[in-house]
Formats: structure tokens, C-alpha cells, sequence
């Protein structure tokens, strides 16, 4: 699909009818999101490559983030992709323990050696603990936390099964930092922010490593662990519109103003469809015959893109526990809104 501008300095808006949307369904969402959705704090959509709604409420504004919280996975995600494309990587089939060599001789005759850079990003690497009660308290007591997820690693369960994990997601922080000596954010601001017009993350010093520098109030920027990896599962902040900016980078496989900032193949890798309805890091769906890849973060973030009618919706929420669900949002508001 040929583009006429890109949104690398600013997003340029248009009405419904030009994006080929409708104009009273997108004023019923203003009027849902209010009385249904008052968590939501940004939601931008955009519609063949122009923003078509763009909503903001408690006071924030288009230049405030938000903390993304699992929206950060897909982010690594990409950048696991984009160290590959320029040679730091070899493939995603490499081993982990190639990144860890100090850690081999613990390994010898665990079955971590069989695990590779693409189990950790299809969520497929065996842990010790239950499916979906991870012990992330316990990560965040570490004083070395890719130590003591490589201890959990191939541990209590068979490489190929599913199996969701923040920490894994942090090992591949550490396999960029391992890489390309520079920190996730670094390495992120150089490929992927700075190219494409997001923001570029500042760093912020953690002085502490409780729960709100972590994970509530006070979190700002990247969050980093004490060696100073970026978090790989959670921590980054980003604005409505760079979050947009992010999803249509990969609505445009990976080419951003001619530049190729990610490989086509790459994208097709991480999108496409198997039966755990997860890609590289990015939740996958089909229904009613439209196929849907999210990067979805707790408390209500998500960066939803539709390659089909060519959008992204991204929502950026303050966190709530059991947020009303996204999706629905998006299938009964958004979607009937497209002018096909």
C-alpha cells in the first residue's frame, strides 16, 4: 500500500467520511468510552494511515504517557527482530545460553540448553511454576534477575508448551543488552523510536526498587532492574499516539518511509496464526473473518491492529484490577464504524 505522508513529525487528522468512517458511530464511542469506559485515559484510531478519533480524558493529553505495562513484550519483540536484521543476532533459533555462557556449566544437564530466542518469544519455555501464577514479587526481590530466571528456566514442565512468562520476556532484554551493548531502551531509541517519530525514552534512575517505582506511581521512562537491563515484560512508557505510531509500523511490515525498519518476514513471523493464538510476543485472533494481532498490557493497554481495514486502535488506560475488556470495545464500536 502506497502512503502519501508519514506521521514521523506529527499524525495528520481527518474527518470520518475522508477515512472512510462513520461520523455517528465514532460520536456513540465518545459517549460509550465516558460512560462505560472511564478508565481509559487516551484512545487514538487510526484509519488508512490518518487519525480518524482521537479522545482524552481525566486530564490527560495527547503528549502524557502512560505506562504500558505487557504492551512492552511487543516492543521487545521488535527489537529482538530488528538486532537480528542488523547481524547482532544470528537467528531466532539460537540458543539462549549462547547470550550466558558464564551460566553453562550450572545448565549441564538441565534442559535449558535446548532453548532458544524464539521459545521466548512464543511464550513456549518450561518454568517451574503453575500456568499463569508467575511469582513476579520474587523477580523483583533479586538483586540479579537474569540469574535467577535462567535458574527457573526448563524447569517443571516440556520445551513447545505454552506457557506465559514475564521473566522470559526479560531474559531477551538482557539478550539485546548481551548483543549490542547497548540497554533495550538505548538500542530501541537508535532503530526503532527515533526512526519512526516516537518520543525517545529518557533515562530515570531507579533510586529504589519498590512496587511503585516498579510497577505504579512512579513509574517513568523504561523501568530497569538493578544491573540496569530495561524490563522486558513491563515498564515503558509511551504516549497514545506513539503507541499508534508503533502499531503502524507493523500494519506497514516493517517499512517506514521507504526505510525498512523491520523485515517483512518478520512481521509475518510474529503475526501469523497458530493454536496458541500467539505470535512473537503478540496475541493473535481471528473472528467474523477479520484477523486482528495485539499487544495488550494489564489494567487495559492495548495497541489492536486490523491490516484488513487498515487501523490501529491504541488505548492507553489507568490501571484498574479486571478492566471492562478491550476487544469488545473494538467489536462493538470501532469495527461497525469502518465505511467499507
Amino acid at each position: 500500500m502506497k502512503r502519501t505522508y508519514w506521521p514521523t513529525t506529527a499524525w495528520q487528522s481527518q474527518d470520518p467520511a475522508a477515512s472512510r468512517m462513520n461520523a455517528d458511530k465514532l460520536a456513540e464511542l465518545e459517549v460509550i468510552i465516558q460512560s462505560e469506559y472511564p478508565d481509559i485515559n487516551g484512545m487514538v484510531i487510526v484509519r488508512n494511515g490518518s487519525i480518524a478519533f482521537e479522545q482524552y480524558a481525566n486530564g490527560y493529553g495527547p503528549k502524557d504517557t502512560h505506562h504500558m505495562a505487557s504492551v512492552t513484550k511487543s516492543v521487545l519483540s521488535a527489537l529482538i527482530g530488528i538486532a537480528i536484521h542488523s547481524g547482532y543476532i544470528q537467528h531466532a533459533d539460537q540458543k539462549v545460553l549462547d547470550f550466558f555462557p558464564e551460566y553453562g556449566q550450572e545448565a549441564a544437564d538441565r534442559q535449558i540448553r535446548d532453548i532458544t530466542i524464539r521459545h521466548l518469544l512464543t511464550m513456549t519455555a518450561p518454568y517451574p511454576f503453575e500456568d499463569w501464577h508467575e511469582p513476579l514479587d520474587k523477580l523483583c526481590m533479586q538483586s540479579d534477575w537474569v540469574k535467577y530466571t535462567l535458574d527457573m528456566l526448563g524447569e517443571g514442565g516440556r520445551v513447545g508448551a505454552f506457557k506465559y512468562s514475564t521473566a522470559g520476556a526479560h531474559l531477551l532484554s538482557a539478550i539485546i543488552s548481551r548483543s549490542t551493548g547497548q540497554s533495550a531502551r538505548e538500542f530501541a531509541n537508535e532503530h526503532l523510536f527515533k526512526p519512526i517519530g516516537m518520543n525517545e525514552i529518557p533515562d530515570y534512575d531507579m533510586g529504589s526498587f519498590g512496587f511503585d517505582e516498579l510497577f505504579g506511581k512512579d513509574v517513568r521512562g523504561w523501568v530497569k532492574d538493578p544491573a540496569g537491563h530495561s524490563t522486558g515484560g513491563w515498564g515503558l512508557t509511551l504516549s497514545p499516539q506513539d503507541m499508534a505510531r508503533f502499531g503502524f509500523l507493523y500494519l506497514n511490515r516493517g517499512i517506514w518511509d521507504s526505510q525498512p525498519i523491520l523485515s517483512e518476514q518478520w512481521i509475518d513471523q510474529s503475526t501469523a496464526m497458530n493454536a496458541n493464538h500467539y505470535g512473537y510476543l503478540w496475541w493473535l485472533r481471528e473472528e467474523d473473518g477479520l484477523s486482528t494481532y495485539s499487544a495488550i498490557g494489564d489494567g487495559g493497554n492495548i495497541i489492536c491492529c486490523i491490516p484488513e481495514k487498515d487501523m490501529v486502535v491504541a488505548i492507553a488506560s489507568a490501571f484498574s484490577v479486571n478492566p471492562k475488556d478491550r476487544w469488545s470495545l473494538i467489536k462493538e464500536h470501532v469495527i461497525p464504524a469502518i465505511v467499507d
